[in-house]
């Protein structure tokens, strides 16, 4: 399958959560029929370990997204905590 990637202008949607005591931002970004296809994560402890993982699997969940992985596939598939 070849990548289908977004437009330079789209619909997104930027929220923000805390996981492991740390806060983060997320940015969604959608193509124009509503399917998600990008997901960014930012930390505000720039530049910790933490942080860089956060971001580089956000850029793998894009790119997985883009090639036509369905978001609950990955769901699915991604370890879980000792909490599920």
């Amino acid at each position: 399958m070849m990548r289908q990637r977004l437009k330079n202008r789209r619909r997104c949607e930027s929220f923000q959560f805390i996981h492991a005591g740390m806060a983060f931002t997320a940015t969604l970004g959608f193509y124009s029929d509503g399917r998600l296809g990008e997901l960014f994560l930012s930390s505000n402890k720039t530049g910790t370990p933490i942080e860089s993982i956060a971001r580089d699997a956000a850029v793998t969940v894009s790119l997985a997204l883009q090639f036509g992985a369905d978001i609950e596939t990955i769901r699915a598939s991604l370890t879980r905590d000792h909490d599920g």
